[in-house]
């Protein structure tokens, strides 16, 4: 067990685990939603639907305030049901596929792993996040990785200011469209891909050293 802070210690997952961590994970990825819900509402193009729904509302109600505020507020629900839908997919798949099986997934292979953080008492501590990066950028290290690539979502300000100060970069954007027929106007949430010198992901086929 690796003690990094006084608060929380870092040790390798136990199957024992395995309850409580996808319980962890499933109420972690759900918290995304409301950021992404208020994040999506003050894109641009997002207020000007939403005023133009709710000026039609007011027309077709008769100069009804109430019609306004219904459909006005269906825009609205239409963005939540998005921004939970496309993080609800990426919890789904994950639970049922690498997250269904830790012990066999990460552990059974040398150059995967998987740690759990146990807090000593009560108090929440903000080093967390990074010290778990920093165990993996030790454990990338020691197994001679050249490159470490992550992947959040835009409403995930605090995770990504952390990977900067970790020195982490930002690579790759893009966007993600729940209704195909609606992709002028629903939902901006992006996804980020930033990688750190000098380890190295798995998903790269190329491993350059980066000095």
């Amino acid at each position: 067990t690796c003690t990094c802070h006084i608060n929380f210690s870092i040790r390798e997952f136990q199957p024992a685990d395995q309850h409580v961590v996808m319980s962890m994970f499933h109420e972690g990825i759900l918290e995304h939603v409301y950021p992404a819900f208020f994040k999506a509402m003050s894109n641009s193009d997002h207020i000007g639907v939403a005023l133009s729904i709710s000026v039609a509302g007011y027309i077709l109600g008769g100069s009804s305030y109430f019609q306004a505020f219904l459909f006005g507020a269906a825009w609205a629900g239409l963005i939540y049901y998005c921004c939970r839908e496309i993080y609800e997919e990426y919890m789904t798949v994950r639970l049922n596929t690498d997250m269904a099986n830790i012990q066999a997934t990460y552990l059974e292979n040398p150059d995967n792993s998987f740690w759990v953080a146990e807090r000593e008492d009560e108090r929440f501590d903000d080093n967390l996040g990074s010290q778990l990066t920093r165990k993996a950028l030790d454990f990338c290290k020691e197994r001679g990785f050249s490159r470490l690539s992550v992947a959040v979502s835009s409403p995930q300000a605090a995770a990504i200011s952390m990977f900067q100060k970790l020195g982490f970069i930002q690579t790759i954007s893009h966007h993600r469209f729940v209704f195909p027929l609606l992709t002028c106007f629903v939902i901006h949430v992006t996804s980020a891909k930033v990688t750190t010198s000098p380890f190295h992901s798995v998903y790269n086929e190329e491993l350059k050293k980066i000095t």
